[in-house]
């Protein structure tokens, strides 16, 4: 059974999600050294989540969303 609390961060995340349908390009570009420009759109959720995503033809597809509070290196170093 899912706490209280991990229920909002889930409906958050995905209430923040299905906005990008009415204007994925809204939120900017990652830019990070080992990330081809212009890639990723970025878009923070609260207090510690980030989701990246491409916006594509006028479909949205979420490829990461990441716990800020955790050691996220690897996602910008492969």
């Amino acid at each position: 059974m899912k706490s209280p609390a991990a229920r909002k961060i889930k409906n958050d995340l995905l209430n923040a999600i299905r906005s990008l349908h009415q204007i994925p390009e809204l939120f900017p570009f990652l830019e990070a050294e080992f990330i081809p420009p212009n890639k990723y759109h970025k878009m923070f959720v609260g207090k510690w989540y980030l989701i990246l995503y491409q916006a594509k033809a006028r479909t949205v597809y979420v490829d990461y969303i990441v716990d800020c509070r955790q050691a996220y290196g690897w996602l910008v170093l492969s």
